[in-house]
């Protein structure tokens, strides 16, 4: 079951579009591990898409049988601001310019509104070892952070194809953060997602900097995939399901 409905972002002023997925065939006491996503709408159908192609979540997770409900939250699709709402950081893009983050008070939305909001209406099981969050591109980038500052709220973080490259300098101010114990990152990126190999050589020295710094922190596990044949987009992300679902065991 998909079930669409609109929630007031308060740091926003505005509303944006909730995409929820329960299993169909759920019991009437059944309750369920929460996963919060960025963009929600290439999640489920490709109808929804930006580019017409979804992930096809909803259509993995109900022939593998998964307990598991997914919240995902539409981005903003106007000019640049979905950039501005997905970063934790100001960083610059000769493509875009100066970008100037808003994501993380969209972040603290998420964690005390959103997450009410969905344990007060919804069958969960609102415990932090049974609350994740993940996003690709933008959204993976914003998981990333999530975890690595918010982990008390999180216990998985699914970081598709993060866009750390601009904004690299920044993660390593919180690299001593400290993280909860009993935290497992997923991390991948392709090797098709940049211009020209030094780009692809330049980001993978990045991310094992950053799953380095996070594997040296007690009850941290990280799980890094790197799948040199695919692209940025969601047809490669599709791909990815099976293998984060089995790496952190969800469901």
């Amino acid at each position: 079951m998909i079930i669409k409905r609109d929630i007031w972002i308060n740091p926003y002023q505005t509303f944006r579009t909730l995409h929820i997925y329960l299993p169909d065939d759920r019991s009437v006491d059944e309750r369920f591990p929460v996963l919060y996503m960025f963009d929600g709408h290439n999640l489920f159908n490709d109808s929804d898409a930006t580019y017409g192609t979804s992930w096809g979540l909803k259509d993995y997770l109900d022939k593998a049988k998964t307990r598991l409900m997914v919240v995902g939250l539409e981005c903003n699709h106007e000019g640049n601001e979905r950039l501005s709402e997905f970063t934790p950081y100001d960083f610059y893009e000769d493509e875009w310019g100066i970008v100037r983050q808003k994501g993380r008070p969209l972040l603290e939305w998420m964690i005390h509104d959103l997450k009410d909001f969905i344990d007060k209406n919804y069958p969960t099981l609102p415990f932090r070892e049974t609350t994740y969050i993940g996003g690709s591109s933008m959204g993976g980038t914003m998981a990333l952070y999530a975890v690595m500052i918010h982990s008390i709220y999180y216990s998985k973080a699914i970081c598709v194809s993060p866009h750390i490259y601009p904004m690299y300098k920044e993660f390593r101010k919180d690299f001593d953060k400290p993280m909860t114990p009993q935290t497992e990152v997923y991390m991948s990126w392709g090797g098709n997602e940049y211009y020209d190999l030094r780009t692809f050589a330049v980001v993978t020295d990045q991310n094992l900097q950053i799953i380095r710094a996070l594997l040296k922190k007690p009850g941290v596990d990280v799980f890094p995939h790197v799948f040199k044949n695919d692209d940025h987009s969601e047809a490669a992300w599709k791909k990815e399901l099976p293998v984060w679902m089995k790496e952190l065991n969800i469901g």
